[in-house]
């Protein structure tokens, strides 16, 4: 079992930042893909970006690449998203998760075992 804490949302200006945290406790982070989801109104849990065992593979959705980075410290057992040039669109609740060894598809919502409770982010315009 894995439980995941996500802190570090609020309230941004556009053109503004943020940093998430996800914290992990349990069995051992480095066993896991780590990945960030987020969700609105309109749309359910929509993959953000993934980071792989040792942080050597990442992968980003298209409307966030080249502004948001994902990284990790397995020592610390935590993975963050920076979030640069935010924009009124990356208002959701954003939650980060953890996959298993030999999951397939990281950037389905399936694919994750555990999840955190989410974060608020709004970015106002």
């Amino acid at each position: 079992q894995v439980q995941l804490v996500e802190s570090g949302g609020g309230l941004v200006q556009a053109g503004g930042s943020l940093r998430l945290s996800c914290v992990a406790s349990g069995r051992t982070f480095n066993s896991y893909v780590m990945g960030w989801f987020r969700r609105t109104p309109e749309k359910e849990r929509e993959f953000v970006a993934y980071l792989t065992l040792s942080g050597g593979s990442s992968s980003y959705a298209d409307n966030v690449r080249g502004r948001f980075t994902m990284s990790r410290d397995n020592a610390k057992n935590t993975a963050w998203l920076q979030m640069n040039s935010l924009k009124p669109e990356d208002t959701a609740i954003y939650y980060c998760a953890a996959a298993g060894r030999g999951a397939r598809d990281l950037s389905s919502r399936n694919a994750y075992d555990y999840w955190g409770q989410g974060t608020q982010v709004t970015v106002s315009s």
